[in-house]
């Protein structure tokens, strides 16, 4: 009995050592020498700083470039309101506009994030000044003013970027973002104990 059993096994054995021969032979692991790992955290270690100081030069210089238009802009519009003696609401809220301009590239500044929500702010205002002069060319019947088609084209575009903006800051608030890129994490890791802003999520 034993004897049949060792035979059944040494059987099983054989048909194991069979199977396996006919099956494909497996690809042998590729083993990378240590020198190159060496060689590529090396490499790592000097680009990845070389392209964060790129990177951060490009940012802060166009930072300031947009930042020097729009002051010269404003400028340029302050000049031409005293050269015609007069400021209409259009003129105000052109001002407004270059305001909002300048706060957004303060809020990229600090957070090297782009706040959608000053674009969104920046284009309600620039609709309400189109709006604001379709009205005073139909009060003064000038000849090419807009019909009221276009003043309601004009009001339903301000209605839905005012609802965009609601939803984003319902989203920013119900989902803060975290910092993923390395000069918010920089940032956030020095001022920590700042207090976050809401758009600091955005």
């Amino acid at each position: 009995m034993g004897e049949a059993r060792k035979g059944a096994g040494r059987r099983g054995a054989r048909r194991e050592e069979a199977d396996k021969e006919r099956q494909e032979p497996e690809f042998a692991p590729i083993v990378v020498p240590a020198i190159f790992t060496r060689i590529d955290r090396s490499i790592a270690r000097f680009i990845d700083p070389l392209g964060n100081l790129l990177v951060d030069i490009f940012h802060y210089v166009a930072l300031f470039a947009i930042g020097a238009a729009t002051v010269w802009a404003a400028l340029y519009e302050f000049n031409q309101l005293f050269e015609r003696g007069h400021a209409t609401v259009g003129d105000l809220l052109l001002l407004f506009i270059y305001l909002e301009i300048g706060a957004m590239v303060g809020i990229y500044f600090r957070t090297s994030r782009m706040p959608v929500r000053f674009l969104v702010y920046v284009a309600i205002t620039a609709l309400t000044r189109l709006l604001i002069g379709e009205v005073g060319k139909l009060e003064s019947g000038e000849h090419g003013g807009g019909d009221y088609s276009q003043l309601i084209w004009i009001a339903g575009s301000a209605l839905v970027l005012a609802v965009a903006l609601l939803l984003l800051r319902f989203g920013s608030a119900r989902f803060p973002s975290p910092p993923t890129d390395y000069q918010s994490q920089l940032r956030c890791g020095r001022f920590s104990a700042r207090r976050p802003r809401p758009e600091d999520s955005e």
